[in-house]
């Protein structure tokens, strides 16, 4: 199996080589024997599936994950997550998903297939020839699943649709109604997934009036003294010319900085540990706030793993004192910002900033701060 899964933060949907207006899609071989189904999945019990996926991901073997469902969980199951990532990183509502899942589940069975009906690839069975991208593009999972919901919202009235309507609008299946026998399970694989990732089902609010006083005052409406224009252009992903870590940055900072340095052009994942951004499994890649939590592990340094809860970590200080190794908070509301860097000196800052782009370094000029934090 490829790897898994999808990118916190403001989301822009990544470019996809589309062509023409008729988008179709063929289903699999595997569509063929599951229209045959001959009854829907129904009365899942959403908390055993909870149990499993979570025994899953929290590193049981599959041969001790049993899905009613699922033949082969400890490849289905994070296929699900990376669909469940990838919507909502893209701010697709649950019923999205879930309508997501249970298409692949037609398609194939949530396993990234190497073949298909005709030209027929991936999680969705997207096909080439029918301008859903290259073979190598249809069978990343985080790409395919991207196409698949750019296409879904372009549906008019998705949201008021049976599950089956809107995965057949999308589709264009020879079996119209064979999504609807996945609808139960992917509802309960959709709800125990998001529940693994951090604010997944949070709703989306007006600013807090009520601001931390500590986080408020870190901004304190003060720019850096440097904020990085000196260094021209940066090419995503890569170093500045002329830059180094400066001399006097604390020990452990440098060791966060250059790891995190190391990360540079790997891909944004919404709810990545960061543990393997150069591997093959997507779930592997940074977030903003992995990218900090990992960069600072391996300086023997413990961050928690959200934004949420890192900008209470350490103390709050001036935007306009920063040193190399600060943290840096931006978008939403000082008490709960969306967004994290690590501040590099030389008015730079290391990022993971959303789907689609890189792991990158970009000039301070172009954060809005809210908060600063000093972990160490």
């Amino acid at each position: 199996m490829k790897g898994i899964a999808a990118g916190i933060g403001v989301v822009v949907l990544s470019p996809l080589l589309l062509a023409g207006t008729a988008m179709m899609m063929a289903s699999s071989s595997e569509a063929s024997t599951t229209a045959s189904f001959s009854g829907c999945l129904t009365g899942i019990d959403t908390a055993e599936v909870t149990r499993e996926v979570t025994k899953l991901l929290d590193g049981a073997s599959g041969k001790d994950v049993h899905i009613q469902g699922l033949d082969l969980p400890a490849e289905q199951i994070p296929n699900a997550q990376t669909i469940v990532a990838t919507g909502i990183s893209l701010d697709v509502p649950k019923k999205g998903q879930i309508i997501a899942i249970a298409t692949a589940m037609q398609e194939s069975r949530l396993r990234n297939l190497a073949s298909g009906d005709r030209d027929s690839l991936g999680l969705f069975q997207q096909r080439p020839s029918q301008g859903w991208g290259t073979a190598q593009q249809i069978r990343d999972p985080v790409y395919a699943s991207e196409a698949f919901y750019k296409h879904l919202l372009k549906v008019d009235g998705w949201q008021q649709m049976k599950v089956t309507q809107a995965a057949q609008a999308v589709q264009k299946s020879g079996y119209p109604d064979a999504y609807a026998q996945w609808e139960d399970l992917a509802t309960a694989l959709q709800k125990a997934i998001a529940a693994t990732f951090p604010n997944a089902d949070k709703d989306e609010t007006a600013k807090d009036p009520a601001k931390d006083k500590d986080t408020e005052s870190s901004a304190g409406g003060c720019a850096p003294d440097k904020d990085g224009t000196s260094f021209g252009r940066i090419p995503e992903g890569s170093v500045p010319k002329g830059y180094t870590i400066p001399k006097d940055a604390d020990p452990k900072a440098r060791k966060a900085i250059e790891w995190a340095m190391h990360q540079l052009g790997t891909q944004y994942q919404w709810g990545g540990s960061c543990t393997d951004s150069h591997g093959p499994d997507p779930m592997g890649r940074c977030d903003c706030s992995s990218l900090m939590q990992q960069a600072y592990a391996h300086a023997g340094v413990h961050l928690t793993r959200t934004t949420y809860t890192q900008v209470n970590e350490g103390k709050a200080v001036s935007a306009k004192n920063l040193k190399p190794g600060d943290l840096i908070f931006s978008r939403g509301t000082t008490a709960r910002p969306e967004h994290v860097g690590m501040y590099m000196g030389e008015g730079l800052v290391i990022e993971a900033p959303r789907t689609s782009k890189p792991v990158r370094i970009t000039p301070i000029k172009d954060w809005d701060i809210l908060a600063v934090r000093r972990v160490l």
